[in-house]
């Protein structure tokens, strides 16, 4: 589903020039679960926002269902974002004076799904992930966990293909942790969707299928 070759990051120019990555080639299935790990400054959520799509490599390539992704146009990147990649990250980028059930829908607006229709689909996300009493709490009233529930929710609104992770339990305490992770895995599981996790926690990552480990930018070993 999603081939690298050569891939390489670099911020900066000529003095001031830093490699993020460097010539990182890999491949992950349909339907796998994979964990990239590392510390800090490691380049592991460099290597995620590459996958994803939501910045651009320096050199080389990113397939998507053999699609080479330098190819295609901004709109088109756009519409694939939208339609197959679902996101969750540490930081859980909600407008908190908008309702939950509006934070939920907004990959289906942008997608330009009819007003009932979003409804009817954030409606069914919140059922799957416990929060369906929270429709029309503001999102500012909610607590971490539940933050990240609505965000789980809003990932999984548009039936993704791949649903991205960034440190999804970085924020939270061990027992709401927990239960996200069991969730993620859940989805992963029942929707048959590829689910890529960029974790400091090695209990979670040992969950994964894979593990992709990433040092000073590039992959140092693999294990399955």
């Amino acid at each position: 589903m999603i081939e690298v070759e050569g891939l390489t990051k670099i911020y900066g120019k000529k003095d001031s020039a830093f490699t993020a990555l460097e010539d990182i080639s890999l491949k992950i299935k349909k339907g796998e679960s994979v964990a990239i790990i590392g510390k800090s400054g490691s380049g592991k959520s460099t290597l995620m926002h590459l996958l994803a799509l939501l910045d651009q490599p320096t050199d080389g390539s990113i397939k998507i269902n053999g699609k080479d992704t330098s190819k295609m146009h901004e709109a088109e990147l756009g519409r694939l974002r939208n339609q197959e990649f679902g996101f969750v990250f540490q930081q859980f980028f909600m407008n908190a004076h908008e309702t939950v059930l509006s934070n939920v829908a907004l990959p289906l607006g942008i997608a330009g799904v009819s007003s009932s229709e979003r409804s009817k689909q954030a409606l069914r996300a919140l059922k799957a992930v416990g929060l369906e009493d929270k429709v029309k709490s503001k999102a500012n009233d909610l607590s971490g966990g539940q933050k990240q529930r609505v965000c789980i929710a809003r990932a999984l609104v548009n039936n993704p293909s791949v649903i991205f992770a960034d440190e999804p339990t970085g924020n939270l305490d061990s027992v709401t942790g927990e239960a996200v992770e069991k969730l993620l895995f859940d989805l992963h599981e029942k929707k048959g969707a590829t689910l890529i996790i960029v974790t400091h926690d090695a209990d979670l990552a040992k969950k994964c299928d894979r593990r992709i480990r990433v040092k000073d930018g590039k992959i140092v070993k693999e294990v399955a």
